[in-house]
């Protein structure tokens, strides 16, 4: 709350008599990210969303990047991989189903002689 009255009153005070006035230090004042960057994220994040939804949600961080950084966005590997693991983006992958059996051979089909009978009176009768 301190920080923002500084903020408010910056204009007409010298932000380190309003940080001695409000006991906090001048150095927690410039720490403080300004509300500029915070529509900056916004916008940021709706180009993450976006650029997720043009890839199928196939685009990983590296890639995501890559495609920020041609539609003009600087933007860190780092920042897109915390936009998309806060906001629930992740990567859809997909494999094409392989057959791996074929069920029209023309091999001899083998009868099936035990016909789900596996109860043996003896050992090595089955």
């Amino acid at each position: 709350m301190g920080f923002r009255f500084i903020e408010e009153h910056r204009d007409a005070f010298p932000a380190a008599r309003l940080c001695q006035v409000m006991d906090v230090s001048m150095r927690g004042f410039a720490c403080v990210p300004q509300s500029a960057s915070q529509p900056q994220a916004a916008i940021r994040y709706g180009d993450v969303g976006a650029q997720s939804r043009l890839s199928l949600g196939s685009y990983g961080r590296p890639r995501m990047t890559e495609e920020l950084k041609e539609i003009g966005l600087n933007i860190g590997h780092r920042r897109v991989g915390r936009l998309m693991r806060q906001n629930g983006i992740s990567v859809v992958r997909t494999r094409k189903h392989k057959v791996t059996t074929d069920s029209n051979h023309k091999f001899n089909i083998v009868p099936n002689l035990l016909d789900r009978d596996f109860v043996a009176e003896h050992l090595n009768q089955k």
